[in-house]
């Protein structure tokens, strides 16, 4: 139990104590004015309670990322804790205060303005165009997962499930975000964190009664546990695997939108970095439970073996056994309506990215349903293909978004005279991460499967080739 309870204790601490240093660093300052009362329309820029800001950055981010990315990760292993706690403290969440905190600085400019302004039209062009095809492949991933869990428990088919949801989707984009968003979102937050820590509570009970045997980091540990070690490499593809609770491109879109709301730039701490930790500290908590309720990780992988892979299928059992009734309604909250919560934040995002390139005011309907038209659309035929073939595209693309935003904050260090490390080794690691996967990972996830040695040498070269493309244009700076 120790490693739990380390992996907890750590991540806290990495709040307090590197959360006040980056904030420190960045320099945020009370008395600068923030977008929410220099740009406030009542739609998208509203100033709102720091408490209920964080509930929704945190429920925007998560969803089930913690939740699955976690469950699947620990199939990899105790390594699991290694990446979620030091991903998390400083990759993950200086990534979201820096996201979050350039948006500020800069009107609540969406991710690829940000980037564009600190690293080139050129690269705005690319992250234009990428993190919108992101942003609807989550908002489709997030619709046909629970489209086809609501068809089994119902009689309706998942075509109609799909038209419900997309229904709703569309009108929480178009509303204004205290209205729906800023109503129900704090309340599955506070569902999810209910879930994480009644949970963690039972495990902490089961292991000092004797119930539970916990699986530790010793000198064994750094191996790969999963059942397919061939196809599942423990580097690159379990630091891809797990992305929310570590790391991930998609939280650098959300965290524009809530930039929008805050009172004063203090409230950043708490709610960017501050929610990334709380996501951390869910996915120690799933991991842990994945490793140790099915006795060990090859229990894990056996049941997922089984079970082709369904990490709901983990989260009913362990839910419904632990919890009781309880537990199974927090299954259904957790597999349906969270998935659904991120979804629509994503068609959100989408709708203002798209807005800002074209400098398209977004106070009126029909300025708002010129935008979201066109997207549900692409997003509704997206979402006739396989699940599996659209949760593929996310994996990789998660991670290249991130390590664009790594080198966007390094490039703004640079540009305001402060060291560029705290996030340029970041960067660097995140992108030696991406080229490798995809270089060695199987074709079946996206991969090219070349040879591994070839592969991890290739990976680090075409990282250095990046970052002395980022140095030339620094040293210009």
């Amino acid at each position: 139990m120790y490693t739990f309870v380390l992996s907890i204790g750590l991540l806290i601490l990495g709040y307090f104590f590197y959360g006040k240093f980056i904030e420190k660093f960045f320099g945020a300052d009370n008395s600068k004015k923030t977008p929410a009362y220099t740009k406030t329309d009542g739609i998208d820029y509203i100033p709102m309670p720091a408490w209920k800001i964080f509930m929704i950055q945190f429920l925007n981010i998560a969803g089930l990322g913690p939740i699955f990315g976690a469950i699947l990760g620990a199939q990899y292993g105790p390594m699991a804790y290694v990446w979620i706690v030091f991903g998390c403290i400083f990759m993950g969440a200086v990534h979201d205060y820096f996201s979050g905190m350039l948006s500020i600085r800069n009107d609540g400019e969406s991710l690829p303005e940000l980037v564009g302004r600190y690293l080139g039209i050129s690269v705005q062009q690319i992250l234009r165009i990428f993190t919108i095809a992101l942003l609807i492949f989550v908002g489709v991933a997030f619709v046909t997962g629970p489209a086809g869990l609501l068809s089994g428990l119902t009689n309706g088919g998942k075509t109609m499930w799909l038209y419900i949801i997309f229904a709703y989707y569309l009108i929480a984009t178009l509303l204004p975000i205290n209205k729906i968003i800023g109503k129900i979102y704090p309340i599955f937050g506070i569902a999810l964190i209910f879930m994480a820590v009644s949970i963690a509570t039972i495990m902490i009970y089961k292991g000092l009664t004797g119930g539970l045997n916990f699986v530790e980091i010793s000198a064994n540990s750094f191996t790969n546990f999963h059942h397919n070690p061939e196809q599942n490499l423990l580097y690159p593809m379990m630091f891809i695997v797990i992305s929310c609770g570590a790391i991930s491109g998609f939280h650098s879109t959300q965290s524009p939108m809530m930039a929008r709301c805050l009172k004063n730039e203090k409230q950043g701490k708490k709610i960017f970095y501050g929610a990334m930790i709380a996501e951390g500290i869910v996915a120690i908590i799933w991991a842990t439970a994945a490793m140790n309720f099915f006795g060990n990780v090859d229990g894990l992988n056996n049941t997922l073996l089984d079970n082709n892979n369904n990490a709901a299928f983990v989260v009913d059992e362990i839910c419904r056994t632990w919890l009781g009734k309880t537990g199974a309604i927090f299954a259904i909250i957790g597999v349906i309506a969270l998935p659904i919560s991120t979804g629509d934040t994503a068609f959100r995002s989408a709708r203002l990215t798209i807005a800002d390139i074209f400098s398209f005011k977004q106070k009126s309907i029909k300025s708002r349903l010129i935008v979201s038209i066109p997207l549900f659309v692409a997003g509704f035929i997206l979402s006739q293909l396989d699940f599996a073939t659209v949760w593929k595209f996310l994996g990789l693309s998660n991670q290249i978004l991130a390590s664009f935003v790594l080198w966007t904050g390094a490039m703004y260090l640079i540009k305001n005279k402060k060291p560029h490390w705290y996030l340029s080794i970041p960067a660097f690691i995140m992108t030696t991460i991406c080229f490798t996967y995809f270089l060695v990972a199987p074709n079946s996830v996206g991969g090219l499967a070349i040879n591994v040695n070839t592969g991890y040498i290739l990976g680090l070269s075409l990282s250095i080739a990046i970052a002395t493309l980022w140095s030339l244009k620094a040293y210009k700076r």
